[in-house]
């Protein structure tokens, strides 16, 4: 006689009432430990750091200080340097965060993720935890390029918990650009397409941003792309928080964690793809 598998609880049973509540208590054990899984590879590589802080490093000696002796792009009274750190803060965000697709590629062809993808584990707890796992590199690397801009003579707030503001939008940003790359991965499938990507979006959504430059001294057409381009907000919060500029944080922040909820929805729905 064929073995029948047991029948799934009714919806509305107490099963499954109780296995949903266990479920939604282990969610977030899931995402921390797929984070902490993701910072053990930062450990044992360190030298990570060190060559992925050299571009920001050079954005701020070099870009920074000749642009702040030239004086040609209008700041008002904050100085030329200071402008720039928070930008060059949220540009080190986005090149780990872009590139994070790689990583599940190469996961797939390692077969560690259709092991994930068995486990009883929600496809979104394993792309929340990688999103927020690039969020905390992020941070990482971002202090090394704040510790560099004091060094530099960058003046930024000494309050802790504006401090800490930023390193939120800092990890929210970071979450948004490795979903996007999570779902660049489910649809080309292949490791080449993703790197070629990755390097042609990069420096447009760079670029067409306020990281650099205000959003005012834009032609119009590329206004309405910073206008569109989540990283505008991540550096509009970047800078009220940490050098006191006029910032709509409220804004900010809601279109972050928007950008952030849809990245992880559409990653989610990807990432059995890349399984097949």
């Amino acid at each position: 006689m064929p073995y029948a598998a047991p029948a799934a609880p009714p919806a509305d049973s107490a099963e499954a009432r109780i296995a949903g509540r266990s479920l939604g208590w282990r969610l977030p054990s899931r995402v921390a430990t797929l984070c902490l899984l993701e910072l053990q590879k930062l450990r044992h590589d360190r030298t990570e750091l060190v060559t992925r802080v050299i571009q920001p490093a050079l954005w701020l000696t070099i870009f920074g200080t000749t642009f702040s002796q030239l004086r040609v792009i209008p700041t008002g009274d904050v100085p030329y340097l200071d402008y720039l750190a928070p930008g060059i803060l949220a540009q080190s965000a986005l090149f780990i965060a872009i590139f994070y697709g790689i990583q599940i590629i190469w996961e797939r062809d390692a077969g560690v993720l259709a092991k994930l993808l068995v486990t009883p584990t929600p496809r979104a707890a394993l792309v929340t935890g990688k999103a927020f796992a690039a969020g905390v590199r992020a941070s990482v690397q971002g202090v090394i390029v704040l510790l560099l801009a004091l060094v530099l003579g960058v003046t930024f707030t000494p309050n802790p918990l504006r401090i800490i503001g930023a390193f939120v939008a800092l990890v929210l940003g970071a979450a948004f650009f490795s979903c996007l790359s999570l779902t660049i991965a489910g649809l080309v499938l292949n490791r080449d397409r993703l790197m070629g990507i990755g390097q042609a979006i990069t420096m447009p959504l760079f670029f067409a941003s306020n990281a650099l430059y205000p959003i005012d001294v834009m032609p119009h057409w590329v206004r309405w792309i910073a206008h569109a381009n989540p990283l505008s907000y991540e550096v509009d919060a970047l800078r009220g928080l940490l050098i006191g500029t006029p910032a709509n944080l409220w804004l900010d922040f809601g279109v972050l964690v928007v950008a952030a909820v849809a990245g992880i929805t559409a990653a989610s729905a990807l990432l059995g793809r890349l399984a097949r």
